[in-house]
C-alpha cells in the first residue's frame, strides 16, 4: 500500500514554496527600489495577467472536449461585454450545460 505522504513529495511541496516565496520577495525588493517604475519594466508588468490567463486555459483548450472548446468560444464572445465573475459563472455554466443535457 502506498504511503499518504511520501518523503520525495514533501520535498518538492516545500521546494515549491520556498520558490514562491522568494521570488515575490524578490519582486518586491527589485521594484522596491525604483523610485518611478521604468516603462519596460511597467509593461512587463501589465502583461503578468495575460500571461497567467494564457498558462490557465491553454491546458483546457488543448485536452478538453467539444464542451470546452464550445465554453472557452462563448467565454471569448462575452468577455467583450462583461468581465471578472460574470464572464467566469458564464463560461462555467455553459460547459455544465452542455455536458449535462447535450453529451
Amino acid at each position: 500500500m502506498e504511503t499518504l505522504f511520501r518523503p520525495e513529495m514533501l520535498i518538492i511541496i516545500f521546494g515549491g514554496a520556498v520558490a514562491t516565496y522568494l521570488t515575490r520577495v524578490a519582486g518586491y525588493l527589485m521594484i522596491k527600489r525604483f523610485k518611478t517604475i521604468p516603462p519596460r519594466v511597467e509593461a512587463g508588468l501589465n502583461a503578468v495577467p495575460a500571461a497567467v490567463l494564457t498558462t490557465l486555459v491553454a491546458p483546457a483548450a488543448i485536452t478538453g472536449g467539444i464542451e470546452t472548446a464550445i465554453a472557452l468560444l462563448v467565454a471569448l464572445i462575452v468577455g467583450l461585454r462583461v468581465s471578472g465573475i460574470t464572464l467566469i459563472a458564464i463560461g462555467w455554466a455553459v460547459a455544465m450545460v452542455i455536458r449535462h443535457f447535450i453529451l
